[in-house]
């Protein structure tokens, strides 16, 4: 086995660790934002100036995280092309 082949199942490993992680985040970060609003549905004393401030929060927090993951496939799409030169 040479060693392109041994860094291609590493690159490999690493990217199917790192969706199946991020996957994890995103439930957790989409049960918060779920749980979040059942409580702000709940509390009268919020605004709707607070409430529009937490919602822009959590679309910032979420194109945040989609530019992240976009960038991080990049990363990987770059891999593999410099794989498959060799």
């Amino acid at each position: 086995m040479d060693v392109s082949t041994v860094a291609k199942q590493m690159v490999g490993f690493q990217k199917t660790l790192f969706n199946n992680t991020f996957n994890a985040m995103v439930i957790v970060q989409d049960q918060t934002e779920n749980m979040l609003n059942g409580f702000l549905g709940q509390v009268p004393w919020i605004t709707d100036d607070a409430r529009k401030q937490m919602n822009e929060s959590m679309a910032f927090a979420k194109k945040a995280r989609d530019d992240f993951k976009k960038a991080v496939d990049d990363g990987y799409s770059k891999f593999d092309q410099m794989f498959e030169q060799k």
